[in-house]
């Protein structure tokens, strides 16, 4: 399963603010840094503030924080949020797939996709900025 780009930039963006280090990087900042358009950007930091993971504030001495939420946000719930309850495959679609009715793979993609979230449940954003990532992230914080 390969993630959407919207749902690896949120989870970078979660990483990348849940280490202090007494800067509040801007929307276009994070867009820098992580060189994707700033549009792509603040696409997803309107869909994290949305979900709660973190505040936004404009003008001078704004930038992007995040919350208590975010910093113990499951990173299941979040490629979830991202990614959306699709199946992995599409075999209703514009040509339906002629075995959908009697087709056991279906269910055991969609029981795999259930494990790959289930797997990533229990870990919250907190989890993966412990040493050694944290300490590296501040080091690359200019390009990440």
């Amino acid at each position: 399963m390969r993630l959407l780009r919207s749902t690896d930039l949120a989870l970078r963006v979660l990483m990348r603010l849940a280490v202090v280090d007494g800067t509040t990087p801007t929307t276009r900042d994070v867009a820098a840094a992580m060189e994707v358009p700033y549009t792509h950007a603040a696409k997803v930091v309107a869909e994290l503030q949305h979900m709660g993971l973190l505040e936004a504030r404009r003008g001078r001495g704004g930038g992007l924080a995040l919350t208590e939420k975010g910093r113990t946000a499951s990173v299941g719930a979040v490629v979830r949020a991202f990614e959306g309850d699709g199946d992995v495959v599409d075999c209703e679609g514009a040509a339906p797939c002629p075995l959908r009715n009697g087709c056991r793979l279906r269910g055991a993609l969609r029981r795999a996709q259930e494990a790959f979230y289930a797997s990533l449940d229990p870990i919250t954003v907190s989890d993966i900025v412990a040493t050694p990532t944290g300490p590296l992230l501040l080091g690359i914080s200019g390009r990440a």
